[in-house]
């Protein structure tokens, strides 16, 4: 009878004794948590303010802002935090659904500045790729049974349209060669394609009803399908239309009136204020978070308050290294002078690359590996295989990337030394096994029940992988992609290895011109004499591709939380 009294005392000592292991354990995991995020909070704040210079500032400068700007924001996140959290998520998303929008406007016009696209050359795209899908659409109603012709529409209209028959670059290839081998005929004739017709056209509307066709019509219409199904109204949705294109050529009258270009007026209201208006609108439809709208208005009107009493009391701001001027400018051997803006272009450049390079490829990738590969016989065994090689090549340095575009792109293939389309495609094969993979993952998340459902009422294997697989798959592909960019504009190595350009004068009007990227550009001015280049010039650029990076990181979160609350 004893026995079982000291097992009983020996299991709550033991308790005991686990449970004080497990509190140690948590209190050493939380100190290391804690003492990591304060080590790299102290480090982002000095390096801010050596970019910011707030001491250089009147202390009445930073009195009036800190009573009209940070009291007010900081009491209403606290309250957010403490007592209303949906109206906290709704806050944060509606300052960042609009500081998201405003960097897609500035990278589409620096895109237009530099002439890389112009509003005409997109204008034509757009028309040639409607009426390419309009063909292919009508063929399908009209012989819906003739597949073999479709087939044939499907990759003949795109290539007519876009490109003409046959493309004006296979006629000069041709008759180059003909022109070199000594020949007495080449190709004179060929059909030329509605792209060119259009921009060939003796006439074609001004450039800020080109974007309006080309912007904000496309952009209005897929923001009022959306409207149109959360309220189930189509008259709505067609509102939506017609007050997005109202607003849009309401910058003829006034832009001018407040010193902004049409372009740029068309461009932030398509980009920037119509998403946060179809925001907000769910907001209030849902009813939920709805404080959480008066976030911003008190950040904007901090700001308006802020800056009228500074400049009724004459306090002095400070005078930051980062600027306007700053991010406008070339780069300088002056410090005062020197500007980020080629790096800037060059990174957007970059991007562009990466986007169309490298996101098809691995998204296609990771939709074989995981709806299409075998999983049994020699096949299943060479795609765990492929599989593998995809894990590990996901931890390459990155070094070895530049070393590897350094002889593929540069050596064997003859690209130009430093490009952009070198730097592009490099930093590409860094991030493609790490694209795959979140594009892997996301598809094995969407429940096997799901396709299983699909195939039970018909559908065949693509119909169920387009239909219900990606649907559900898109979020979480769209937040591995997302990162897997954040990690690609940071990185140096590779720039290094293909002999990227330390410092450019002049922004690249051309994928085949010298990169200047912002990393490269950080690098250059860390090993530059001049103290305030090293420190100030340094810190700007460094806040500057820091805030790049916590946008998309933070875009990614917020996608992945809208997610998980859908699901």
């Amino acid at each position: 009878m004893a026995t079982p009294d000291r097992t009983i005392e020996w299991a709550g000592e033991t308790g005991k004794t686990g449970q004080m292991r497990g509190k140690a354990f948590e209190m050493v995991c939380l100190a290391a948590t804690s003492f990591a995020l304060v080590s790299v909070l102290v480090l982002l704040l000095y390096v801010a303010a050596d970019a910011f210079r707030p001491l250089s500032a009147d202390p009445g400068w930073h009195l009036v802002f800190f009573l009209t700007l940070v009291v007010p924001a900081a009491v209403t996140a606290v309250y957010y935090y403490r007592l209303d959290e949906p109206a906290g998520e709704v806050a944060y998303a509606t300052i960042g659904v609009p500081v998201v929008g405003l960097l897609l406007s500035a990278g589409f016009l620096v895109v237009l500045s530099i002439g890389l696209v112009s509003a005409a050359e997109l204008f034509a795209l757009e028309i040639s790729v409607v009426v390419a899908i309009a063909a292919i659409i009508a063929h399908g109603k009209l012989r819906p049974k003739a597949a073999v012709e479709r087939l044939a529409v499907v990759f003949g209209a795109p290539a007519i349209t876009l490109f003409g028959m046959p493309p004006q670059e296979v006629v000069r290839a041709v008759n180059w060669a003909t022109a070199e081998l000594g020949l007495p005929f080449g190709l004179g004739f060929r059909v030329v394609s509605l792209r060119e017709m259009i921009l060939t056209a003796p006439f074609l509307p001004v450039e800020w009803l080109l974007l309006t066709v080309s912007i904000t019509l496309p952009v209005a219409a897929g923001l009022g399908i959306v409207l149109r199904r959360r309220r189930e109204s189509q008259t709505d949705g067609r509102t939506f239309m017609g007050l997005a294109l109202a607003g849009a050529l309401l910058g003829v009258v006034v832009g001018p009136m407040v010193g902004v270009d049409v372009s740029v007026w068309i461009v932030i209201w398509t980009l920037a204020v119509l998403p946060l208006a179809v925001y907000v609108e769910g907001v209030l439809r849902r009813q939920e978070g709805v404080p959480g709208l008066a976030m911003p208005v008190i950040l904007v009107t901090g700001v308006l308050l802020g800056a009228v009493l500074v400049r009724q009391f004459g306090f002095a701001p400070p005078e930051p290294w980062l600027d306007w001027q700053f991010l406008t400018s070339v780069h300088s051997r002056t410090a005062e002078d020197a500007g980020f803006y080629p790096a800037i272009v060059g990174s957007v450049m970059m991007l562009i690359v990466i986007i169309l390079a490298v996101f098809p490829v691995g998204i296609g990738a990771a939709i074989y590996l995981e709806e299409y590969a075998p999983s049994d016989g020699p096949m299943g065994d060479f795609v765990t295989l492929i599989e593998i090689n995809i894990g590990n090549l996901a931890g390459v340095p990155s070094v070895v990337y530049g070393l590897l575009a350094l002889a593929l792109f540069i050596r064997y293939m003859n690209m130009p030394a430093g490009s952009v389309i070198v730097g592009g495609l490099a930093v590409g094969l860094l991030i493609l096994p790490i694209v795959i993979i979140a594009a892997q993952e996301a598809i094995r998340a969407v429940p096997d029940s799901h396709r299983q459902a699909s195939y039970g009422i018909g559908a065949t294997r693509w119909q169920t992988t387009r239909n219900v697989v990606l649907p559900q798959a898109v979020p979480g592909i769209l937040t591995g992609t997302i990162l897997a960019v954040g990690r690609a504009i940071g990185e140096t190595a590779p720039l290094l290895m293909i002999g990227a350009a330390s410092s450019v004068r002049l922004a690249p009007n051309s994928f085949f011109e010298q990169l200047p990227a912002m990393p490269r550009q950080i690098f250059a001015w860390s090993t530059n004499l001049d103290p305030e280049i090293r420190h100030g010039v340094l810190a700007a650029g460094v806040v500057t591709l820091l805030a790049v990076l916590l946008i998309m990181n933070g875009t990614a979160i917020i996608i992945r939380n809208r997610y998980q609350q859908e699901a």
